[in-house]
């Protein structure tokens, strides 16, 4: 859809608020473009390319509420949605604790932002791919993988003169090298927001290095503690997942967090800072967090000391606590000051992971959780890798995990992540290594 096109309809869509007075009205209307390619041994295995326009639409009246969406929505079809919803919100409980839509009408930069659609074209794709390809093909390794670039426009307004708009333009490279000797896999990514600052030399340095390390026996190892060395993308997924489960105020709502009522206390050790960094240079900036609150960075946690939840408009005007609108899509954690090579050597026997798979938590509260290594877990022995190891299940407590950190890397790696769903989104965070004294495996899986 051209943008004259989108702003006429976002118009059309402002004139349909104000039409119904007697209701509170807010829309987002998005336009969502990806260009998806995945490849197999390390052929180019589908190139798709997609886009969808469509209306979120939520209607209070009489702290009743009611949502719905409208695909291909135009002005009469977004109309006549809203009557029907009319019709039924009626007969829906109230809830007691509705108090307003947002109400901040202060705008970001809102700055246009170049489509990695047209910047990374199929032919530049297959052309980066070919070149990691002639890397670790003398190693009898072929890629898998995918490499998606996403372009996203979005409009929010609201019955309370909210007229918001901002745009999303990432793009994800994820990678896996898979033996043809033996099936081990490796996995190396790339993406965040400015495909200009990327650097795909280190992403083939680092998948090179761990084909190499994967030329080695295969064993399993038994249940246990070990001292393990987290590759970015775990420990990032860890608090990711912390995030989710005791972050975000809406947990002190369900009693599901631990964090309650100890803003301003030491929970954690001093080496350990937390942020929601929405404008960091390398991951999916944004302007605007939940309901369209003005974001900015925010701490979490600094020097361990517990600074604040992400809270939206409705839990925080219903728990009494002050709104950012943060929503954690964008954390990045403090490094330190340990090279990753003196970790290692560091290690007397442990291991190094590089990736998790098919987490769950068994406490959210209590942040344990349970999971698999998966994609790259190498033995460490004497302050060098080894072996490759089978994969692993795992039981721990996020909490614990961070308590355990041992030492810090001095530099950060940002990775992508992409759910995969629908008008799947893309974010990023920026990790460093993380070296843990203490983590426990509760059994092999006996597979690669």
């Amino acid at each position: 859809m051209e943008n004259h096109q989108l702003e006429n309809l976002k118009q059309s869509l402002h004139e349909i608020i104000s039409d119904y007075p007697d209701v509170k009205i807010s829309i987002v209307l998005y336009h969502w473009q990806t260009d998806f390619l995945r490849f197999f041994k390390s052929q180019t295995n589908y190139n798709i390319s997609k886009n969808h326009l469509g209306t979120e639409v939520q209607l209070y009246k009489d702290k009743k509420n009611y949502s719905f969406t409208v695909n291909n929505p135009t002005s009469e079809l977004v109309r006549n949605s809203i009557d029907e919803a009319l019709k039924v919100i009626d007969k829906l409980p109230p809830d007691p604790h509705f108090v307003d839509l947002e109400t901040q009408t202060e705008k970001g930069l809102e700055a246009s932002k170049p489509n990695p659609i047209e910047l990374i074209s199929l032919e530049k794709k297959i052309e980066i791919l070919n070149d990691i390809k002639s890397v670790i093909s003398p190693l009898d390794f072929d890629l898998y993988g995918t490499f998606i670039c996403n372009y996203e426009k979005y409009y929010l307004m609201n019955s309370n003169g909210l007229d918001k708009k901002w745009e999303s333009s990432p793009y994800y490279l994820e990678i896996k090298a898979v033996s043809n000797k033996n099936e081990v896999t490796v996995l190396s990514c790339n993406g965040g927001e400015n495909f200009s600052d990327s650097d795909i030399t280190i992403l083939k340095t680092d998948l090179l290095e761990k084909c190499k390390q994967s030329l080695t026996e295969v064993i399993d190892l038994p249940s246990g503690n070990y001292e393990v060395i987290l590759a970015p993308r775990c420990i990032g997924d860890f608090l990711a997942y912390y995030k989710y489960s005791n972050l975000r105020v809406s947990s002190v709502d369900r009693q599901e967090t631990e964090l309650e009522g100890k803003i301003g206390e030491q929970v954690f050790p001093e080496f350990f800072s937390l942020y929601d960094s929405p404008q960091h240079r390398h991951v999916v900036t944004s302007d605007y967090g939940s309901n369209g609150r003005l974001i900015k960075e925010l701490p979490l946690f600094e020097k361990g000391v517990f600074k604040n939840f992400l809270v939206d408009f409705y839990y925080g005007n219903k728990l009494n606590y002050e709104i950012n609108g943060n929503t954690g899509s964008c954390l990045v954690m403090s490094t330190g000051d340990t090279k990753l090579e003196d970790m290692i050597k560091g290690v007397k026997k442990g291991l190094y992971i590089s990736s998790f798979h098919y987490m769950n938590f068994i406490n959210p509260r209590e942040t344990s959780i349970t999971g698999l290594t998966r994609d790259g877990t190498f033995l460490i022995e004497d302050g060098k890798i080894t072996k490759v190891v089978n994969n692993l299940r795992f039981t721990e407590k996020i909490t614990d995990v961070i308590r355990n950190i041992e030492s810090i890397e001095d530099k950060a790696s940002v990775f992508p992540m992409s759910d995969n769903y629908g008008t799947f989104s893309i974010s990023a965070y920026s990790m460093p290594h993380v070296k843990i004294k203490q983590f426990y495996i509760s059994s092999s899986t006996k597979t690669v």
